[in-house]
């Protein structure tokens, strides 16, 4: 039985001693568990291509983010995210195209998302709005199939009315209040501890969750990222 009790001893541990003395005296450690997550990364890639060939070529190292924070704005000063953070998609990490999101965090903060987390690209907003209004019977299908609905509940900013230029008689008028759309399973902590229970549970609801991504994605085929 492979065990993530390396990486779920050392998220306690910098959560507890979220500081750059402790961040840096051990680096090594911070290595090993970065290389194991990196593991579970390339597992994922290599049974989930079975059923979305898209992210098959993704390297893990490519899809992970950093664990220190901008604290610029922040009223929390702590220098450091406790917690590992990964996003499979067709173009890597980046947000659109949309894929599998992997949050690994102690005391049961891991969950597995998929969808549009952010409403700050509001042209991928209007793509997918007006998507709906042409395919929103579809969407509605995905979001109330039975095994879908066993597991997901749509989450996202959401505006009070329809927002303007849309008919606020529209079949879907409540699924064009949204800014982001996305989705959330959450992990406990005791699967996440046996590795292979982690890797058959996260194939099986990333499995459930592609025809919701794959609708996102298809309104938003046309969608390029703002360049810096």
């Amino acid at each position: 039985m492979i065990s993530n009790q390396k990486i779920y001893n050392y998220l306690i541990e910098l959560e507890n001693n979220n500081n750059r003395d402790w961040y840096h005296e051990n680096k090594e450690l911070r290595i090993e568990v970065n290389k194991e997550f990196e593991n579970i990364i390339q597992e994922l890639i290599n049974q989930i291509g079975i059923f979305d060939s898209s992210i098959l070529n993704l390297k893990p190292k490519d899809l992970t983010f950093k664990q220190v924070r901008d604290t610029r704005f922040s009223h929390d000063k702590s220098p450091y995210n406790p917690v590992l953070r990964a996003h499979l998609g067709p173009k890597g990490k980046l947000p659109i195209p949309v894929g599998y999101y992997l949050f690994i965090g102690a005391n049961n903060k891991t969950f597995l998302g998929g969808g549009l987390f952010t409403g700050m690209f509001k042209e991928a907003t209007e793509m997918i709005r007006k998507y709906i209004v042409e395919h929103g019977d579809e969407f509605e299908n995905i979001l109330n199939e039975p095994i879908f609905k066993e597991s997901y509940c749509l989450k996202g900013e959401k505006l009070k009315n329809v927002p303007h230029g849309y008919n606020k008689d529209h079949p879907q008028a409540e699924l064009l209040k949204y800014k982001s759309w996305y989705i959330e399973y959450s992990i406990d902590d005791e699967v996440l501890l046996d590795g292979d229970k982690f890797i058959e549970l996260a194939v099986k609801q990333f499995k459930i969750m592609k025809p919701f991504n794959d609708f996102l994605n298809r309104a938003l085929i046309e969608f390029k990222m703002p360049k810096r």
